[in-house]
């Protein structure tokens, strides 16, 4: 992605979860002028806050480093948030994963298909609280053991856990 449509489709996230009620801000100089694990967008309304990795593509899978989303998840844990990456596809909305949802990659990278986004991925509303998002035909087996696991290695917090359970 270039980084006139990243910083772009950056600017769009913050405005969109501006315009949903939180409060947010991007960060710009994440991941090149900085060493500190920062992640794009940290958005909150007092009781919910995310630390995003956002990253769009015109169609093409959307692939992270490992050591991106060990970042995101670091930050997410030190600062008390809830660690997101935040997808957009040409012609589609953001789409919203737990770093633990996503397809891990024999090099230990991640992956997000434009299909598994459109199937399985949370949108704004929902993300947000202001949506019940219903979801069929979704292809995991085990989601409450992909939860456990989560769980268990640190990278899901009890509470959010409880809340991908309960949805």
């Amino acid at each position: 992605m270039s980084n006139a449509k990243g910083d772009r489709r950056e600017r769009e996230l913050v405005n969109a979860l501006d315009e949903e009620g939180f409060a947010v801000m991007r960060a710009p100089a994440s991941g090149s002028a900085t060493d500190r694990d920062l992640p794009d967008v940290l958005a909150g309304d007092g009781e919910t806050f995310y630390a995003i990795e956002a990253k769009s593509s015109a169609g093409a899978p959307i692939y992270l480093d490992g050591a991106e989303v060990e970042s995101l998840v670091y930050f997410a844990r030190n600062f008390g948030a809830n660690p997101r990456v935040g997808v957009r596809f040409d012609q589609e909305d953001w789409y919203f994963f737990h770093p633990s949802e996503l397809y891990v990659t024999d090099g230990g990278n991640y992956r997000v298909k434009k299909e598994t986004a459109l199937a399985s991925g949370e949108d704004l509303p929902s993300l947000t609280g202001h949506s019940t998002q219903a979801r069929l035909g979704t292809t995991d087996e085990s989601p409450i053991r992909d939860v456990l696991v989560a769980v268990a290695d640190g990278t899901l917090s009890i509470e959010e856990a409880t809340a991908m359970l309960d949805s």
